[in-house]
């Protein structure tokens, strides 16, 4: 049970002013982000009926932000970051705005979708490592990194919840291009906090050599570093085969639960739920320390939970094990960002949340496009167990290098004082 005490503990970071804002305008702006992703998957699967087809538009939207990458997490570094924040959130904006004014004049097709989907991920690979690396700055005290991370997390998974059920009804009612200029219009609050935020004036690196040098370092780190490269290897094969389940959604929606827009409404709330109690969990906890062991059991509870979905013909139990699925994603996606950003060193900070933003977006959506092909060769519930498999050997290589892991960062937490020194 959570004291008094610890639950204002666990929302320190909100004293700080600039998070504060962030916090309040980025929640706004996540609902209506969680808005169209389900309006996407719904319009998607109700234009083509093909499940091969939702994994198409999710590759096409990721694949971007995957191969701009590594130049992305250069580009960022030699940025002011709250500048670029500023337009990556217009440039959303618009993103929405323009698929809204489509499918409110019932022009759209799948095409145009790919295409907006595919803008929207260059977007993001400027926008998440900007965002990751800019929110260290956001701090007066950096020693509530974490608690931020964790925040955040439990925000966007506040957001997952909300926008979702939200957007079930919404186009239940009057349809999803009304999903679309929702999240348009919620762009407004995010730009607006980044505008008013007072940050410490900060040189932001300035550096002579080639990028494709800059890019060969930041590579030659997160290899060479054990701690960083296994957690983001292990982030690879979840996103690469735990994400993709929610591609398929609409198929288990429609076709498994007999069901519609507010049955999958019903699951992806679900499935927030399970990612907001992850978050509030990772908001309590005092430490760093100790986070690689929760990466190794939450891969091993959404393993457990996708093979069990795949079975599941009743909406209820389904829903139950979604919330487990999203309690897996969210504790290995924010515990693994949480770990990295404690352990990277600052001028490298940008370049190393690129490869974790290309972690995501890399793996996830050949994942979907691979869980698309799959479902239409050997239908939905089969291939959700396969990726609930996949998972669990995740977990079972990841704990044979868990005692490196721990070896390394240890060195480090010493140097930080968050362990004591060996004598």
């Amino acid at each position: 049970m959570i004291r008094p005490k610890e639950f204002s503990y666990a929302w320190r970071a909100l004293s700080h002013r600039n998070f504060k804002l962030y916090f309040f305008g980025q929640t706004i702006s996540v609902i209506g982000t969680w808005m169209t992703r389900l309006a996407t998957t719904w319009l998607v699967y109700h234009l083509t009926h093909s499940a091969l087809l939702l994994g198409v538009v999710s590759f096409s939207g990721q694949i971007v932000a995957f191969i701009l990458g590594p130049f992305a997490g250069v580009i960022v570094e030699r940025l002011n970051r709250q500048k670029l924040l500023v337009w990556t959130q217009i440039l959303a904006a618009i993103q929405s705005l323009s698929l809204a004014a489509l499918a409110l004049t019932h022009v759209i097709n799948l095409w145009e979708v790919i295409a907006l989907s595919a803008f929207q991920g260059a977007i993001n690979s400027l926008d998440m490592p900007g965002r990751q690396s800019f929110l260290v700055h956001m701090l007066e005290d950096r020693r509530d990194l974490g608690n931020a991370i964790a925040i955040n997390s439990s925000m966007v998974n506040g957001a997952r919840l909300i926008g979702p059920a939200i957007a079930g009804f919404v186009i239940a009612a009057v349809g999803e291009g009304w999903c679309f200029f929702i999240d348009g219009i919620s762009y407004i609050a995010v730009i607006a906090s980044l505008l008013v935020m007072k940050v410490r004036p900060h040189e932001w690196p300035q550096s002579k050599a080639p990028m494709l040098e800059q890019m060969r370092e930041g590579w030659d780190y997160v290899r060479s570093f054990v701690p960083i490269r296994t957690i983001l290897i292990l982030f690879s094969l979840i996103s690469f085969m735990g994400y993709p389940y929610a591609v398929l959604m609409p198929v288990f929606a429609t076709d498994i639960l007999h069901g519609g827009p507010t049955t999958l409404g019903m699951l992806m709330g679900a499935t927030g739920v399970g990612a907001l109690v992850s978050a509030l969990s990772l908001a309590v906890r005092k430490s760093v320390v100790g986070l690689s062991r929760m990466i190794q059991i939450s891969a091993a509870m959404l393993g457990t939970a996708l093979i069990l979905f795949g079975f599941s013909t009743n909406l209820w139990l389904s829903m139950v094990l979604m919330i487990f699925v999203g309690f897996g994603l969210m504790q290995t996606a924010s515990a693994s960002n949480t770990v990295i950003q404690s352990l990277v060193s600052e001028d490298k900070r940008a370049r190393v949340m690129s490869y974790y933003t290309m972690a995501f977006f890399g793996a996830a959506p050949i994942g979907s496009l691979l869980a698309g092909t799959l479902a239409h060769i050997v239908g939905a519930p089969i291939t959700v167990m396969i990726t609930g498999v996949c998972s669990l050997l995740g977990f079972a290589w990841f704990t044979t290098q868990l005692p490196k892991v721990n070896a390394e960062s240890r060195i480090v937490y010493q140097g930080q004082g968050l362990l004591p020194k060996a004598n």
